[in-house]
């Protein structure tokens, strides 16, 4: 796999963790502290816009039902088609994934030297892509907690939360290429306390690099 282009001057930090865990939440901490972040799943929206490439190819893939009425794509009905077919989420992930780490090598490479950069990557650990950074952070919390705010904070049914929680890595696979872990399981104000310790390492390591 093609490995970013180098930047001793940077510190490059993975975040991963399962639906529902809370990567958002801590991702929006560390980018409000100074750091510059790449969301995946925000690029991923991006190039299936409409009139992309990318979209063409889904719409093709999967056929003309998974538009809205305004041309856009509906997100929850592909996600119900994948999500329940590994063939169909194969499919769609090697339309995707590709698009999405070109945008992402683009914007890094325009980061400033020094910078922290954290991009936020869900399927981290599924697609094998630890060694691409210097460190791997995994935002954690109890699979229980995570099909509460699936239906709680998305609407989903205990089914589409199960589906989806099954169809990615496990809690176990994850903390397994973790260098540090976020416990989402508790308060924002514990969240809050847990991220300030979080970007505090951060910022040494960074320092020591740059020396």
């Amino acid at each position: 796999m093609t490995r970013y282009a180098e930047d001793v001057r940077s510190l490059r930090v993975g975040l991963t963790g399962g639906i529902g865990s809370g990567k958002s939440e801590v991702a929006s901490r560390l980018a409000a502290q100074g750091a510059v972040l790449l969301d995946a799943d925000v690029i991923a929206r991006e190039v299936v816009a409409p009139g992309t490439a990318g979209l063409a190819e889904v719409v093709n893939a999967f056929g003309p039902g998974i538009l809205r009425s305004d041309g856009t794509l509906d997100r929850d009905r592909l996600g119900d088609m994948v999500f329940a077919d590994e063939a169909l989420r194969s499919r769609l992930n090697s339309i995707v994934h590709p698009r999405v780490r070109e945008r992402m090598l683009e914007l890094e490479q325009a980061v400033p030297a020094g910078a922290i950069v954290v991009q936020v990557v869900p399927l981290l650990a599924e697609n094998n892509l630890a060694d691409l950074y210097d460190l791997v952070v995994v935002v954690d919390t109890a699979p229980r907690v995570q099909a509460e705010r699936l239906l709680r904070d998305r609407g989903m049914t205990r089914e589409q939360a199960a589906a989806r929680m099954e169809a990615q890595a496990s809690r176990e696979q994850r903390l397994a290429i973790a260098t540090m872990v976020v416990d989402n399981s508790g308060s924002l104000a514990e969240l809050d306390r847990e991220v300030g310790e979080l970007w505090g390492e951060l910022r040494r390591l960074a320092l020591a690099r740059r020396n």
